[in-house]
């Protein structure tokens, strides 16, 4: 193998690199103050004093939603290619393809229909 300057230089830079992202956390390590307990302990809750216990039981309906808003969020970013390849398109097989696509996402949201997802309940066991 042949050994030239451009070899040193990508070498150099990954050191550096490598420094410059090793050089905060050691600094961080080094200088930052040692305090213990107080008020570092308590969960941060926008500024407010917590209250109650933190270790409370949330709904199984919090998360469905979070588990809908994230599937459909990921869904429109495919929708979005398609839309602007839809003026070159020829022929029916885009229409068919989204169309099977939208389907799908109809299917699903109609499975949570009927499973309850969206019937809120009025107190959380």
């Amino acid at each position: 193998m042949v050994f030239s300057w451009l070899n040193v230089a990508i070498i150099a830079a990954l050191a550096l690199g490598a420094v410059f992202a090793a050089a905060p956390m050691a600094g961080s390590l080094l200088l930052a103050p040692k305090a213990r307990g107080g008020e570092l302990t308590t969960p941060y809750e926008c500024g407010i004093r917590p209250h109650g216990t933190p270790w409370m039981r949330f709904g199984i309906n919090y998360f469905f939603y979070a588990l809908l808003f994230l599937a459909f969020d990921v869904d429109v970013l495919y929708l979005f290619p398609a839309a602007a390849a839809w003026p070159q398109a020829e022929g029916i097989a885009p229409l068919v393809k989204i169309t099977i696509f939208l389907g799908a996402l109809a299917a699903g949201c109609l499975y949570f229909v009927k499973k309850g997802v969206f019937e809120w309940p009025r107190r959380i066991r």
